[in-house]
């Protein structure tokens, strides 16, 4: 049995949280340059060219990528010969309060949906836990912008409508939102499940990194059509035009029940952040 302290937690959490909001993945940096190299629209081309110089700035001079420093998406993978010593929520919503304090993040978090009222420290974070075989905890911070979550779309499709209708879903999806997202975006797609699992998947899919396709081939070919056929819409970098609409599409599935096809598209901005540790 492994002891893991709620002090070690609240450190990681702490540390992830400026990590995430200062430094893309290399996986979304990597795809930002090869955008910048490769899109054909002069303007495109152009707004491409300062957003990479947007994520060499926030670098080097310790700021973050985006002002929307977002909800604090926390992710854990807790093995089940892992004890944590102390309150897990507590430690991490302590993690989340000192990374956004002391990384001198925004915090946008408020206390109810409705009163509002900022809650000053922009916890609570928004926490998934699966246990897993083992005796570690991976930690995965993944801020979330709103200026993209408000994009996010949810339909419970026919089992008739098939995979036209998923695609329709898609694309209608991306054609709403526009210019709004902060593109080039990324997409997670969620199908199957239930009315709640859908949306879960949908937020689960944008932690793979949009170089590793489906292992799935007849899902690895739909994240391929879906992504050419939004990038063929021609919204371009920040909507003003071009080839260059969307970065990455991850589609994650599970079992539903015979009646149904849910759906959800969980909208992503160009600064698609997730940092990762193993405790």
């Amino acid at each position: 049995m492994k002891i893991i302290s709620a002090a070690q937690i609240t450190q990681a959490v702490a540390e992830l949280c400026i990590r995430a909001n200062r430094e893309l993945p290399p996986d979304m940096e990597s795809a930002m340059r090869l955008a910048e190299k490769t899109e054909p629209w002069p303007i495109g081309a152009d707004t491409m060219s300062v957003l990479c110089r947007n994520i060499d700035a926030a670098r080097e001079n310790g700021l973050p990528i985006c002002q929307d420093t977002g909800c604090a998406c926390v992710f854990a993978e807790l093995g089940q010969d892992v004890h944590i010593e102390g309150d897990f929520e507590a430690a991490v919503n302590a993690g989340v309060s000192r990374g956004y304090t002391e990384g001198y993040l925004r915090k946008s978090m408020v206390q109810d949906p409705l009163r509002r009222g900022n809650t000053g420290d922009n916890t609570p974070a928004a926490i998934t836990v699966w246990l897993v075989p083992g005796d570690s905890l991976k930690l995965t911070v993944a801020p979330k912008g709103f200026g993209s979550e408000n994009m996010s779309r949810l339909a419970m499709l026919k089992p008739a409508d098939g995979v036209e209708g998923v695609k329709r879903f898609v694309l209608e999806t991306v054609k709403l939102a526009g210019p709004n997202p902060c593109p080039p975006i990324v997409l997670g797609v969620g199908i199957g499940g239930t009315f709640d699992k859908v949306a879960y998947l949908a937020k689960h899919a944008l932690l793979r990194p949009i170089d590793q396709p489906n292992p799935d081939p007849f899902y690895g070919l739909l994240e391929k059509e879906l992504l050419d056929e939004i990038n063929a819409l021609g919204i371009g970098p920040q909507g003003f035009g071009g080839k260059t609409t969307a970065l990455g599409l991850n589609i994650e599935t599970m079992p539903t029940h015979v009646a149904g096809l849910p759906v959800a598209v969980n909208v992503s901005c160009h600064v698609t952040r997730r940092a990762s540790t193993v405790l």
